[in-house]
């Protein structure tokens, strides 16, 4: 019988009406997927008070690829930048610096209290395997990736973070030991990017996430960059401009795609060019 069941599954479905057959069990296939989404979605309404910039844990196995991705760009070992990931994760005075630094905000009610750093891991695990002396991040908004850098930069015993951002309310979250290695600098990236008198060794770029800022702010960095320095782009998911300008320079770029674990948002991307 199930034999015969195949067989005439096989023959309707190779026949003239084999889509619309086959429209029923495509269209449960992807009900199950929506109806996993909005359960998500509910879930996030309730347990999160995030509208934007949403952050989130990452799936055990994408860790694995963050630690090897940043390993093949550092030339560190496994193991040592499994440290560092681990470093972070375990942080419980950065942890206790950022819920504390919300609950006392006056946006509380638009950010959650537990930080998550998805992506974030592999800008720490950077930092803590180049030993920059200088870090330039754009786009500083509430100040988590900020914090993370500093706190990257105290575990290394050296090195200051400059970040910058046009809002005047951005950076919030910076206190206390993070903010004695931080400077924040407000106004147009562009302009703030000329006035660096110190050579960079990272740059970040996650502020305006159009193409031709991006542009503009890898081209305005150029003649600031140290030997061996490293460029991110937190918007590389988006474009192809950190790539573009890898090619045009001869540097090496990959690409991270994040996956999110028990979040709607299907993640962003880290392009990295050294």
């Amino acid at each position: 019988m199930i034999r015969e069941t195949n067989r005439l599954r096989d023959q309707v479905l190779g026949s003239r009406f084999g889509a619309l057959a086959a429209l029923a069990p495509r269209g449960l296939t992807g009900a199950r997927h929506v109806r996993g989404q909005i359960g998500s979605v509910g879930r996030w309404l309730i347990n999160s008070r995030e509208h934007t910039n949403f952050t989130y844990e990452l799936t055990r196995n994408n860790i694995e690829q963050l630690i090897w991705f940043v390993s093949a760009i550092t030339e560190e070992p496994y193991e040592t930048i499994a440290n560092y990931v681990g470093e972070l994760r375990g942080d419980t005075k950065l942890r206790s610096a950022y819920s504390e630094a919300i609950r006392n905000s006056r946006r509380r009610s638009l950010a959650d209290t537990d930080p998550r750093f998805g992506r974030r891991l592999a800008w720490y695990a950077i930092a803590r395997a180049l030993k920059p002396g200088l870090i330039v991040e754009t786009g500083t908004d509430k100040g988590l990736g900020s914090l993370v850098l500093a706190s990257a930069l105290i575990r290394n015993g050296s090195g200051r973070l400059v970040t910058i951002d046009i809002n005047p309310a951005a950076g919030y979250l910076i206190r206390g030991e993070y903010a004695d290695v931080t400077t924040i600098w407000r106004g147009d990236s562009i302009l703030r990017i000329g006035e660096l008198d110190q050579g960079v060794d990272l740059f970040l770029h996650d502020s305006d996430h159009s193409a031709s800022h991006e542009r503009l702010e890898f081209d305005a960095i150029i003649p600031h960059l140290n030997p061996g320095a490293i460029l991110m782009s937190d918007n590389a998911h988006v474009t192809s401009v950190l790539s573009d300008w890898a090619q045009e320079h001869q540097k090496r770029f990959l690409f991270f795609a994040e996956e999110p674990a028990n979040h709607w948002y299907r993640g962003a991307g880290l392009g990295v060019a050294w």
